[in-house]
């Protein structure tokens, strides 16, 4: 097993100042952006929001900004263009562990993911590296407003991730997670390769290869009601080969 680095106290009480990290990316959120921010920083008070936009043409980065500037824990990282929601996490994140938050959450700008889940995370992180919100979980599924087609597409793609790669998660392509700083720090951010659905599996998967503990809490996930969804034809593709390419290098001893 690869060498952790990091303390593995598993403490949900904050770092020096008390503050914990929701890190939001968004592309075109400007109708969503001011609604979503002051729900997740009312879910508890050591709240502190990132926004990670990648210069949006619809003015988000400027919403952002004027959140920032109304509120002190509110936070904004520009992008100088799209390069994909997996670049996003991986720069949020860097910004995140550069400032010593020891619990990092990630999730959606679009309301697909509830805040009110947040405090939950918080709860099951006390005894998990790594909490993952699950929409499929006790093999109940939910999912609202969702086309059938993708529906199935996202349940049986997180059967087959979860059957190629052996991760014991029940929703492994989730974008709504918690991290440990320590969990994080551990993995080669440099390594990755993943932007889309890929991007969660092969996050999950790198950190439970490296001994950390994921458990998972159910959350209801609602299509956006404001705005397009990102999905698209190659970030299917994408996670439907990145899945053996992880196997593999895991198999040969190549997984970093």
């Amino acid at each position: 097993m690869t060498e952790q680095r990091g303390d593995r106290s598993r403490s949900a009480d904050g770092c020096a100042d008390g503050r914990f990290l929701v890190v939001l990316p968004t592309y075109d959120e400007r109708e969503n952006l001011p609604r979503i921010v002051p729900k997740i920083l009312e879910q508890d008070p050591r709240f502190d929001v990132l926004i990670v936009d990648d210069n949006s043409p619809d003015g988000t980065g400027e919403v952002a900004d004027q959140l920032a500037r109304q509120d002190p824990h509110v936070h904004v990282l520009h992008r100088e263009g799209k390069h994909g929601l997996g670049r996003a996490y991986i720069d949020g994140f860097r910004w995140a562990l550069d400032r010593h938050y020891p619990l990092i959450l990630q999730m959606d700008a679009d309301f697909s993911h509830d805040p009110g889940h947040l405090p939950q995370f918080l709860v099951a992180a006390r005894h998990h590296d790594i909490v993952v919100g699950s929409r499929y979980v006790s093999g109940r599924v939910r999912v609202v407003n969702w086309p059938v087609a993708r529906l199935l597409l996202s349940y049986f793609g997180t059967i087959y991730a979860r059957v190629i790669t052996g991760l014991p998660v029940t929703d492994a392509t989730s974008g709504f997670k918690c991290w440990h700083r320590y969990a994080l720090e551990s993995l080669h951010l440099d390594a990755i390769e993943s932007n889309g659905y890929a991007f969660q599996i092969e996050m999950s998967f790198r950190a439970w290869k490296r001994g950390y503990t994921i458990g998972e809490i159910p959350i209801v996930f609602v299509e956006r009601d404001t705005g397009e969804s990102k999905m698209s034809k190659k970030i299917v593709r994408e996670a439907v080969w990145k899945v053996w390419k992880l196997r593999f290098l895991d198999l040969v001893g190549r997984l970093r």
